[in-house]
């Protein structure tokens, strides 16, 4: 079955058929580093890996980059309200960012470009834009003029004269055009500033994703650009009017928007307190797989409202499944076990999701039928063996972990075995409790010696054997 995948450019869901199969290239939208990434970042970096993890699953080589925005007015504005240098709130941040990341399970892309390490690539596309009489410098200052590119507001839908009447954009004495956007901005006193042939300065928000994107990818038309959906205007509008008037080519081939999310119908702010940064959910949660599992809930596409009660209800179906492979664990499950059509099935009802658009809810829905399965089918050992391999697969395409819970098993004295333990083993607590009965504690000492070298804790009172643990 083809991948087919919802196009924001065109408005409708495509095949995907990247340029130049199985090569493909991804750039999307990073940081701007100016304070701690927030879950509503989380949600950005966790879909788009899924994507990349599921592209690679079907066979395509990926090339991902995600940049980082180390230059901007909200960091120079952060970092004066704190009274610190630009750079120093600007590594901070970069820093934690990263520990983020990586508490999240969220692999690193190919390359993650810093906006200030290519500011020279920004001036030479700058001034191409100028050559071919897109982009007109005012006072230190270089604007794109919009009124030069047709296709001008293509992906948000709108004419020019619409963004006009509606835009709040107020005309300064150097702007052509009110929806003129800078492409390079003259420093004022004491901020940051890089030579150009149009004075010292820095580069605008929204050129370093033109430049950076065509530049690592090593192609002037992207397969895929992501971000999120409040970025479609006028960030990406404007990135594809820079690319697509300096190249003459489309910029990207599939645009990717993913909803935003809410906190308890509300937006996400520091003045409403409802603030949740990833290092206060996982401080309070502990599993990143909570979260993740929280945002699979939800089409990428959609917005979702986060609250406590959804966070209870997934952290229940974690628990369960967290038990129910401590479970599996302490089974004798065969190294090798025949196919089984129903896993089979289960495993296409998967990929189906996937190939729609990335439908992680109907992807989860066959995880969780899976799960079903496993504790319907649990005495089949050669079912659960098999069951056990398939969503161990399907689990990492998603990028979860599904930690193991210790299972504690127990066992009485008066006990010959116990349903929930592998045969030999209750043969063995069997044999363990008769010789601790009967005195012979060497023989004890050495059962108790295998049951470990077979991943048991045992655990006595003067009854007998009380318990055996199974860890992970």
């Amino acid at each position: 079955m083809a991948l087919y995948i919802y196009n924001s450019l065109t408005r409708k869901k495509e095949e995907f058929l990247p340029l130049r199969a199985p090569g493909v290239t991804v750039y999307t939208c990073g940081v701007t580093v100016y304070d701690e990434s927030h879950i509503g970042h989380a949600r950005s970096l966790y879909s788009f890996d899924v994507m990349r993890r599921y592209l690679e699953y079907r066979g395509f080589g990926v090339r991902f980059v995600r940049n980082i925005t180390d230059v901007d007015d909200k960091i120079i504005n952060r970092a004066n309200e704190l009274k610190v240098g630009w750079k120093e709130l600007v590594d901070k941040y970069i820093d934690s960012y990263y520990q983020d990341a990586r508490a999240l399970g969220i692999r690193k892309g190919d390359w993650e470009p810093r906006a200030t390490e290519n500011i020279p690539d920004m001036v030479a596309y700058i001034q191409i834009l100028i050559d071919k009489g897109h982009a007109y410098e005012a006072g230190g200052d270089v604007y794109f003029n919009v009124r030069t590119f047709p296709g001008y507001g293509k992906l948000s839908g709108q004419s020019i004269d619409q963004m006009r009447s509606g835009s709040r954009i107020e005309p300064t004495e150097s702007k052509k055009d009110p929806l003129d956007f800078a492409l390079w901005k003259r420093s004022k006193e004491n901020e940051p500033s890089w030579p150009s042939p149009w004075g010292p300065g820095r580069p605008g928000w929204h050129i370093e994703c033109s430049v950076m994107s065509q530049k690592f990818l090593e192609t002037e038309t992207l397969d895929i650009h992501a971000g999120g959906r409040d970025l479609i205007f006028p960030h990406h509008e404007n990135e594809i009017a820079q690319a697509e008037s300096l190249t003459g080519k489309p910029f990207a081939k599939y645009w990717i928007h993913h909803g935003l999310l809410t906190i308890n119908g509300q937006k996400m702010s520091k003045s409403l307190g409802n603030f949740v940064t990833i290092k206060d959910f996982l401080a309070k949660y502990k599993e990143a797989d909570l979260l993740k599992l929280f945002f699979l809930s939800a089409h990428y596409s959609h917005p979702i409202d986060y609250n406590d009660e959804k966070i209870g209800e997934t952290s229940k179906t974690l628990e369960g499944v967290a038990v129910l492979l401590g479970r599996i664990d302490s089974l004798s499950l065969p190294a090798e076990s025949r196919r089984f059509r129903e896993l089979d099935q289960l495993k296409a009802h998967f990929v189906d999701a996937m190939d729609n658009d990335f439908s992680t809810p109907q992807a989860l829905a066959a995880i969780h039928h899976l799960i079903s399965l496993i504790h319907e089918e649990i005495d089949n050992l050669e079912f659960v063996a098999q069951a056990r391999k398939l969503l161990y697969e399907l689990k990492d395409i998603l990028g979860l972990e599904f930690k193991r819970k210790e299972v504690v098993v127990r066992v009485s004295a008066s006990d010959t075995g116990s349903d929930t333990l592998p045969a030999d083993v209750a043969e063995l607590v069997r044999q363990r409790n008769a010789a601790r009965k009967s005195g012979d504690f060497r023989a004890a000492d050495r059962i108790r010696k295998e049951l470990t070298e077979k991943g048991f804790i045992v655990e006595d009172s003067k009854d007998g054997t009380t318990s055996l643990r199974k860890k992970p």
